[in-house]
């Protein structure tokens, strides 16, 4: 049922078998939907979305964006935090569940019409984050110190794997672009190698109803029941439990013991 993504497999010959959804056809994102109940979340949904999530956090609506019906506008000016702190804003965990491409995370094209958006234009969360860390550190040590914190408490976990291959490459390039639209230059191997471990551990895959990956155990047939019927025996048999990083402690834990978490 599963098989492991290697090189060999998605490139040469086998180029164009991982692809974002936009570029699918619609017959090949009607079977996806049927197979894996996969569905997508329109840009200017996850930009409402995200903006609802950072009311809550600033106290006030409107800290990045300006909505209008369907489209949204960047704030013209640097976000004000008051008496909050940028570096606490940074630090703030979020999590994507079921992320697919990870358009609540990242927003480096339309989910709709597959056009790029400009960096000071897009609206995911990490996009946001970058764009604090952009406007308060004024020398590059500095901000790629917390370009690297930002990556460190985004996380998002996908069922699919071809799903989260997208989405890991897309967090990679975000970064990359926003040091490029911040510096005019672009991550050295060494950096890129840090961003890759960094988002390796941060972005997941994992089976969402029993926190465990999906090729790590068999997952038994669920019989019908009536209302007096109980499970006998646990659905998921010899799974364990995925595992992540806690980048402040240094150390890794269990997903299930981040769910707990109020940062999230």
């Amino acid at each position: 049922m599963y098989d492991e993504i290697t090189i060999d497999r998605i490139t040469g010959e086998h180029s164009a078998l991982i692809m974002p959804r936009t570029e699918k056809d619609a017959q090949s994102q009607a079977a996806r939907t049927r197979a894996h109940a996969e569905v997508f979340t329109p840009s200017w949904l996850c930009c409402r979305m995200n903006d609802d999530i950072d009311e809550q956090w600033f106290g006030r609506p409107n800290a990045f964006t300006i909505m209008d019906g369907h489209t949204w506008a960047a704030t013209p000016t640097p976000v004000e935090f008051g008496e909050l702190n940028w570096r606490d804003y940074v630090d703030c965990l979020r999590l994507e569940i079921t992320c697919g491409e990870a358009p609540f995370i990242c927003s480096r094209y339309d989910t709709v019409t597959g056009q790029p958006l400009p960096v000071d234009s897009r609206i995911g969360f990490l996009d946001r984050k970058l764009r604090v860390v952009s406007e308060n550190t004024t020398d590059y040590i500095m901000w790629r110190k917390y370009a690297y914190r930002a990556l460190e408490s985004t996380y998002g976990f996908e069922y699919q794997g071809d799903n989260l291959l997208v989405a890991r490459i897309n967090v990679l390039e975000t970064f990359a672009e926003h040091m490029q639209a911040r510096w005019g230059k672009e991550p050295d191997l060494s950096e890129i190698r840090h961003t890759a471990n960094i988002i390796a551990w941060n972005l997941w895959q994992m089976d969402g109803f029993t926190d465990t990956s999906p090729s790590d155990a068999s997952v038994k047939e669920i019989e019908p029941m009536d209302l007096f019927d109980t499970l006998d025996e646990p659905v998921v048999e010899k799974a364990k439990p995925c595992m992540i990083y806690d980048w402040r402690k240094r150390r890794p834990q269990t997903y299930t013991s981040l769910k707990g978490n109020k940062g999230v």
